[in-house]
């Protein structure tokens, strides 16, 4: 009987899972450790700095990337960063109860996302290694639902869930414990289900081991980056584009739970998975989804500033529900679902930019490159947010946060656009 491993597979039985198990941790990273850190009593100064660092690993997967390509095959990354988080997160759950969880968790939350970042490369490698180039096209929205389907599944179900344990009495670390757990329980499952069911492309190879001459040639890739014709204003937008939402992104889900007589709305987790993140999360997916056609239908210059504006002015909203703190439930999920589907549309514009920035011969290493440097755009603002909404209270954090919109207006007006870029007639 033949032992020979399977070269393809159907891409249903893959391509899902692979993206479901992309999508989860970088939820957990950006989302879900502020609410659970919220909800066992860290400051908001403190969430903000610690949980920012978590994008480190994607600012600097740039710089490692290469050593995916280099060592072993794309199918045994993926296989070790899905075990890695697996324990990461059964690590996180057992270390809520301890006296000093909140470095012991930071530090398995930033391994967890270490091995994230790693699987987002291996995946997407790996993704045009299986898969045909015409499947490739095929796919591309089969792999961003399952992606979004698990940041669903993840920002709101799983925090729906943990509510729900804090309302029967298990008590909060408990409560956080036991979701954790189960998060890790699904990642044991998608590695033993990927051991299995993940196919051996023959172009998967080990790669050599790195050289003097990989080096140079890597280095002079980076390099070319950075010599691009009006680099300056290119980095200006990638940097602070996004100043204001990186600030306000940290602070929304402790606004939200805090309690009224300190400025916040004083609603439950489960609120605040339902809020912030199903209804916001589907709103700033349809954003994004009519942004997207928008501009394959009169290209990104046409649209510039009509996503600038969407992507700042319903920042107001945020002035508004901390200066009336409204009760009314529908009423808040409305608002936050208006600021959501204006980023999602206004975000849009910025991820076009790259691609249109990262055009070339290599445009997979400068995509990373500026994928990097975007995440270093929301880290560094993030890091400072909740020592500056300590400072100011939430009504003059929000007030704040509408004047870092302006640089976002700013940046927009320096950057230099081909009006062909993303029409219709430029993908045919």
């Amino acid at each position: 009987m033949s032992t020979q491993n399977p070269t393809s597979r159907n891409p249903w039985a893959w391509v899902p899972s692979l993206y479901t198990g992309e999508g989860i941790p970088y939820a957990m990273a950006m989302m879900v450790s502020v609410v659970l850190y919220k909800r066992l009593g860290i400051s908001n100064a403190d969430i903000a700095f610690y949980t920012s660092w978590l994008y480190l690993p994607w600012v600097i997967k740039p710089l490692w990337s290469p050593f995916v390509e280099l060592f072993m095959t794309k199918r045994y990354w993926i296989l070790l960063t899905q075990l890695l988080i697996g324990a990461s997160l059964a690590c996180i759950a057992f270390t809520i109860p301890a006296a000093r969880f909140f470095q012991y968790t930071l530090a398995f939350f930033w391994l967890m996302a270490f091995g994230s970042a790693t699987h987002d490369t291996a995946a997407d490698g790996f993704y045009m290694l299986g898969l045909p180039e015409d499947l490739q096209a095929a796919f591309v929205g089969v792999r961003t639902i399952f992606y979004r389907i698990a940041m669903v599944a993840t920002q709101g179900g799983l925090v729906i869930f943990a509510g729900s344990l804090e309302k029967s009495g298990h008590g909060i670390p408990t409560a956080w414990s036991f979701t954790l757990v189960m998060a890790a329980a699904v990642f044991a499952a998608l590695f033993l289900y990927h051991l299995f069911i993940l196919p051996y492309p023959p172009t998967d190879f080990r790669g050599r081991n790195p050289s003097t001459s990989v080096s140079w040639e890597f280095l002079h890739i980076f390099s070319l980056f950075f010599r691009k014709k009006e680099i300056l204003a290119i980095l200006a937008f990638f940097l602070f584009y996004r100043l204001a939402e990186s600030q306000l992104f940290k602070m929304i889900a402790p606004f939200l739970l805090d309690a009224r007589s300190v400025g916040g709305l004083g609603l439950t987790t489960q609120d605040v998975g339902i809020i912030y993140g199903t209804v916001g999360l589907i709103a700033l997916l349809l954003g994004g989804l009519l942004g997207g056609y928008a501009i394959y239908r009169k290209g990104l210059k046409f649209w510039i500033w009509v996503m600038v504006c969407a992507m700042h002015l319903p920042d107001l909203v945020f002035v508004y529900l901390s200066q009336a703190m409204p009760e009314n439930f529908y009423l808040i999920n409305l608002a936050v679902a208006v600021e959501q589907f204006g980023y999602g549309f206004g975000f849009t514009a910025y991820t076009m930019f790259m691609i249109m920035v990262s055009e070339g011969e290599y445009k997979t290493v400068h995509y990373a490159i500026s994928t990097g440097i975007m995440a270093l755009g929301m880290m560094v603002p993030a890091m400072a947010s909740g020592w500056l909404q300590e400072l100011m209270g939430y009504q003059n954090f929000f007030l704040w946060v509408m004047a870092a919109t302006i640089p976002g207006f700013i940046v927009a007006a320096l950057v230099k656009i081909d009006p062909a870029f993303g029409k219709k007639k430029a993908l045919e």
